[in-house]
């Protein structure tokens, strides 16, 4: 499957994969998280090249992660996480968890501490039905309704030589 036919695949994580599936676009989102707002500040922050910046922000507004608008003062244009974006904290949250278990030989470099308590956030996989924790052990995936029948049905597409 060429990478332009993965926005169109019905897959749930294929297609947040064609937004947001390279290191900088996780970056860009990840600093929005800690307040930046402003393009240059952004370029700082990351030490992105200017044009590839813009290019990730320019996606993250288009699919309305981000919006850009004019400052209070109206001197400068700043991004903003919309809801959609503020929806992507658990994701960045869970690579935190896998990047402090696996990649962190002494120790977390950062806490991400509940301000209210003093508990740190992590993600957590639980049934909606029954709210038990589950793992991968425990999941089954069964087609919904937004399966095609094309993809569900098991083998090669005709013509195409896919593979898993």
């Amino acid at each position: 499957m060429r990478y332009e036919e993965l926005a169109d695949f019905p897959c749930s994580i294929t297609r947040p994969l064609v937004v947001l599936g390279d290191r900088w676009t996780l970056l860009v989102l990840k600093t929005a998280f800690n307040g930046v707002r402003r393009f240059n500040a952004f370029q700082a922050a990351l030490g992105i090249p200017r044009g590839r910046l813009q290019d990730r922000l320019d996606r993250l507004v288009e699919h309305e992660i981000l919006v850009k608008q004019k400052t209070a003062d109206g001197v400068y244009e700043e991004y903003r996480l919309t809801p959609k974006g503020h929806d992507l904290y658990p994701v960045l949250i869970a690579f935190r968890d896998w990047g402090d278990r696996y990649m962190a030989p002494d120790g977390p470099p950062v806490h991400f501490m509940h301000r209210d308590c003093s508990g740190e956030a992590h993600v957590t996989l639980a049934c909606d039905e029954c709210g038990e924790h589950v793992t991968a052990r425990d999941i089954a995936p069964v087609p919904g309704p937004g399966m095609t029948a094309e993809v569900a049905a098991p083998g090669p597409r005709a013509g195409s030589a896919r593979g898993a």
